[in-house]
Order: structure tokens, then C-alpha cells, then sequence
């Protein structure tokens, strides 16, 4: 039984269930998925492909529904909210670094970091955006499109978006799966350091490299999380 620290806790799953319709036939994805995170924690779920990982991360954003359970971020019951609020509620309190970076292909490096920010009720932070573009090395990359970055340079970009609202939360899927070892390692310093910045992440990853990274490491199977040893 998880038991609830409502004062501390981020993300709360409850007996999460998430089906797709496949030849006029129900897939169970999840089953009955539990998972608590507090404040300040680093999550790593590893699993078989195909195993629904990338569904997890959607259901905790609130992009994928579930048919079954509740999803809590904060306080806040996703399960009753309208899309709108819940679009709102990603723009503020998450970042989403996704497998296949999802850059806008007719927007620059800039405009694609400066995306989210339009998505809240107020004026861009362009100094911010700027001092992202210092943080992850991209100075002089600004009105590049993404088809002229290299691999490395489009998940830089990717984190840069992500934390465009200076997000507590950051949902993170498979960042080392397409790059060289070179750019690996760079991803798992961005991740240690937003790690000791003190933000909440999840991340969903295949690279062992990572899970020492985690306070809690998970393997999903059987549409359910099963915790497993960081050793």
C-alpha cells in the first residue's frame, strides 16, 4: 500500500489502467500501475520495448487518459480536468524531453525554445531563453533549423524547450537512445546537474549508464512497476 505524504508528493498514481483498441480489440498497456514520487526525486523506469513506458509518461503529463485510476500532479486530479487546464498545467509544472526530440521542424533553435513560454499568459522571457542557449552550448546555433543540428545538438535543444518555464517537473524519455558515447556522457551531466538543482524527474531509459543517477529504479512489466535494485 503506498501511503500519501500529500505535503511532500508530486506525481501520485493510483491504480492506474490504460487500454488502446487494436482490430476492435482492448490492449491493456497498464494495469493497475501505482507510483508515488516526492519532491526532488529522481525516478528511472527501464522495461522491454513495447512495454508501455512512453504510455507512463504520457498518463502522468495528462496527454494520455486512463480508463481506470486516478493520476495526481501536486494536488491536482488530472482525471478532472479539461484539456485546456491540463494543457496549462504542463506548460507550468513540466518539462517533456521526448525519445524523438518533436522539435518544430520551421522553427529556429530559439523559436522552438521560446515555444512553451507562449503557451502561459505572459511576455516570453527572452533573457532566459538566452541563458538557456549558454547552459546547454548552443551559442551560435540560435536561427538554425533543427535538420541542421546534429543528433547531440537537437536533444540539447530538447532539454533547452523543456525547461523553457523553469518547470519543477521533468518527464524524460530515452535522451541517450540515437548518440554517439560522446554525447551521452553530456546527457547524463545535464541530468546530474538538474538533478542537484533539486527538480523532480522521471526518466524512462534503457541506458545503464543513468540508473545511478536515480533515488528509485522501476521495471515495468506486466502493465505494472515493479521496484528493483540500483546495485
Amino acid at each position: 500500500m503506498i501511503v500519501v505524504n500529500w505535503e511532500r508528493m508530486v506525481i501520485y498514481l493510483k491504480d492506474v489502467w490504460v487500454s488502446f483498441s487494436s482490430n476492435n480489440t482492448n490492449v491493456n498497456i497498464l494495469k493497475g500501475t501505482n507510483l508515488k514520487v516526492n519532491e526532488g526525486e529522481f525516478i528511472t523506469i527501464t522495461g522491454p520495448t513495447g512495454s508501455g513506458k512512453t504510455t507512463l509518461l504520457y498518463t502522468i503529463a495528462g496527454i494520455i487518459s486512463p480508463v481506470k485510476g486516478d493520476v495526481y500532479i501536486y494536488t491536482m486530479k488530472l482525471n478532472t480536468m479539461s484539456e485546456e487546464a491540463k494543457a496549462y498545467l504542463r506548460a507550468e509544472y513540466m518539462g517533456f524531453v521526448f525519445q524523438d526530440y518533436n522539435l518544430i521542424s520551421s522553427f529556429t533553435v530559439f523559436e522552438n525554445i521560446l515555444f512553451p513560454m507562449e503557451l502561459l499568459d505572459e511576455p516570453p522571457d527572452l533573457d532566459f531563453a538566452k541563458s538557456l542557449i549558454k547552459k546547454f552550448g548552443l551559442n551560435g546555433k540560435e536561427n538554425l533549423l533543427p535538420y541542421q543540428l546534429s543528433g547531440g545538438e537537437k536533444q540539447r535543444v530538447a532539454f533547452a524547450r523543456a525547461l523553457a518555464n523553469d518547470p519543477p517537473i521533468l518527464l524524460v524519455d530515452e535522451p541517450t537512445s540515437n548518440l554517439d558515447e560522446e554525447n551521452k556522457k553530456r546527457i547524463k551531466e545535464i541530468l546530474t546537474e538538474l538533478k542537484n538543482e533539486g527538480r523532480t524527474i522521471i526518466l524512462v531509459s534503457h541506458d545503464r549508464k543513468l540508473w545511478p543517477l536515480s533515488d528509485r529504479l522501476y521495471k515495468l512489466e506486466n502493465g505494472r512497476l515493479v521496484e528493483c535494485s540500483l546495485g
